[in-house]
């Protein structure tokens, strides 16, 4: 039987560093479908209702994120999650404590398995 794979959709503001760093990390997990966006309107993948309506739980960088999804997205969450882990935009893509954060706290927050 296969397990349900679970769909998060990270984002950051930019769609360049964090969020895509942590779609990175976590794409080789097991039972987990992951996608990353930016609230940014300029962003390399900008935030749009087709990924908020795919995704199950929406993981932002930081407050002001979660502030944004729910303003312009509102309608379009249907009673969602939207989960902070309060990573500032101090890091570079892939940079080694970027990903020791994300993998001491995405797992946790969702209760994620290796």
């Amino acid at each position: 039987m296969r397990k349900y794979m679970k769909k998060i959709l990270f984002v950051c503001s930019q769609n360049k560093l964090r969020s895509p760093t942590a779609e990175q990390v976590f794409s080789t997990w097991p039972n987990v479908d992951v996608l990353s966006a930016g609230t940014n309107h300029d962003a390399e993948e900008p935030l749009s209702v087709e990924l908020v309506e795919w995704a199950d739980i929406i993981v932002v960088m930081e407050k002001q994120h979660r502030t944004k999804v729910n303003k312009k997205f509102r309608k379009n969450l249907n009673g969602k999650r939207v989960l902070v882990l309060n990573i500032p935009d101090d890091f570079d893509y892939m940079q080694p404590e970027l990903v020791t954060l994300l993998e001491a706290k995405v797992p946790v927050l969702l209760g994620l398995q290796r």
